[in-house]
């Protein structure tokens, strides 16, 4: 099927959205004495635009040549590569192994992620065979799949295999190490007092000793169990070789992510079946595209305890939500939403995003690809985006029933594609801070790519200031974002190796 591209002029989008809004309002025009029906109650409703003077501004604002062009200029060398190599002579593994690690990993996937890198370092620094990590449920996204499931075993150990020793199962004699022989007793070979960024003595002094005793160790919990700091080189590097190398996503991943790159960079192209080339109807050459990561789930919503528009009745649903999941244990819900937006502790709205895209110049000819996985609000929350983008994709749209089949209703293989994409586009920005963000971040400095962090404690501010007038606003935006598109930033003590992996795994080029 052909895909026509679309190229509305601002004003036709300004109507458009009128349009959108109109139902909005609609209830309240026939309900007796102006109130609204009782469905304009329910959490889902479609909040009104926030910030409707900017959006009308932004709509019929024209981009010059010269703001587009600049956008896309790659970065240029910073002068730093990737160094993952180790400093000393590669040598043979020791002959003899301490024994079994086994760790058990919470969260979604960039958590696991980063789970893993940490769980390769700690058998390097106990002289350990790892186990391939036991990837727990989590929770929030009810996504059982496997470490197998996602990434591609035989490259991870093939990758690793000079560094240390992994196994796909335990031998037979050690069986009965399950996570369920864990979960219901308290069992002498798991560690369940890890730190929180333990460091590498710390290991040495309470796991090596167990592992000598019983030949294996089960460590749970494990996430951020290991320090970022006063660790040696060689551990530091092993642990971006591992992310930056050794995970590669299975196959099918890999696939679905190549076709999603080639018709957004091809989209006058025919659409060709997974894992064929892209055939292309046109002389033209591939063009750019930008992947918004667009984090706005029920979850973070609740967690940021900010207001997004959706007037009372989302405030309570939130409210709610946030109290049966953390029983109150949300500081932010101490703080007015100024002071929360004051100090730049708000996730942005697709509103929002919006509007920071069109201010620091992409237009309604931009390739938007929407990496996220349930927004809150549904479609209804994300219409003032497309209105701003109307050639906004994503995997639906992109791709069939039967190619999405192996991925669907698993949020980790969903979020595995959108990392995928990420990693392939010209330009990624991500509207809140979170997991994905750092583990995206940190894989395109690794790659010297272009990466645009908001700058959410200015962006809070512009937003609170209802006079603003587009032409200062976009002023703002530009100025505060001319050092956030992808200069490297050495990391400072106690940050993250894997969202600022300068100067740990990189060198002078």
């Amino acid at each position: 099927m052909m895909r026509l591209q679309y190229r509305p002029h601002r004003g036709g989008a300004l109507a458009g959205l009128l349009v959108l809004l109109f139902p909005v309002f609609l209830p309240s025009l026939f309900s007796p004495l102006g109130h609204a029906s009782p469905s304009m109650f329910s959490e889902w409703n479609a909040p009104k635009p926030r910030h409707f003077r900017l959006l009308k501004s932004a709509l019929q604002s024209e981009t010059t040549n010269a703001e587009q062009s600049d956008l896309w200029i790659p970065l240029a060398n910073q002068g730093l590569r990737p160094c993952v190599e180790s400093t000393k002579t590669p040598s043979a593994l020791p002959e003899k192994s301490q024994g079994y690690i086994q760790v058990f990993l919470d969260g979604g996937l960039n958590q696991q992620r980063m789970g893993i890198c940490d769980a390769v370092a700690v058998a390097k620094i106990l002289n350990a065979t790892l186990v391939i990590p036991h990837l727990e449920v989590n929770p929030v996204w009810q996504d059982s799949s496997s470490f197998m499931d996602i990434f591609d075993v035989d490259h991870f150990i093939d990758t690793l295999k000079d560094d240390i020793s992994i196994v796909k199962e335990l031998p037979y004699e050690f069986f009965w190490s399950t996570r369920e022989y864990y979960a219901t007793a308290i069992r002498t070979t798991r560690i369940k007092t890890a730190p929180v960024h333990a460091s590498a003595s710390w290991y040495l002094e309470n796991v090596l000793p167990v592992l000598q005793s019983y030949g294996i160790a089960a460590i749970a919990p494990f996430s951020h169990r290991l320090a970022f700091d006063n660790l040696p080189v060689d551990i530091q590097r092993l642990r971006c070789k591992v992310n930056f190398q050794a995970l590669v996503f299975v196959p099918h991943v890999r696939a679905l992510g190549d076709a999603l790159v080639s018709r957004l960079r091809y989209p006058s192209g025919k659409r060709g079946a997974l894992g064929t080339d892209y055939l292309q109807e046109s002389t033209e050459g591939a063009g750019k595209f930008a992947v918004l990561h667009l984090r706005f789930d029920k979850d973070m919503a609740a967690h940021s305890a900010c207001d997004f528009g959706g007037g009372k009745a989302e405030k309570l649903a939130l409210a709610k939500y946030r109290q049966a999941i953390w029983q109150g244990r949300v500081l932010n819900s101490q703080f007015t939403d100024e002071e929360l937006r004051n100090q730049g502790r708000c996730p942005l709205t697709p509103e929002e995003i919006g509007l920071l895209l069109a201010a620091l110049g992409f237009d309604n000819s931009t390739r938007l690809y929407l990496a996220s996985h349930k927004v809150y609000g549904g479609e209804a929350r994300i219409s003032t985006l497309r209105t701003l983008f109307p050639l906004m994709e994503d995997k639906k749209s992109l791709a069939s029933a039967v190619e999405r089949a192996q991925i669907k209703g698993k949020a980790s293989l969903l979020a595995a594609v959108d990392y995928y994409v990420s990693m392939h586009s010209d330009i990624f920005i991500s509207a809140s801070p979170g997991n994905m963000h750092n583990a995206l971040v940190g894989h395109r400095t690794y790659e010297n790519l272009k990466t645009i962090r908001p700058n959410m404690a200015l962006l809070g501010q512009l937003f609170l200031n209802k006079s603003i007038v587009w032409s200062d606003f976009q002023q703002a935006v530009i100025e505060g974002h001319e050092n956030r598109q992808g200069q490297i930033r050495v990391r400072k003590p106690k940050q993250s190796i894997y969202t600022y992996p300068a100067p740990d795994c990189m060198c002078n080029a």
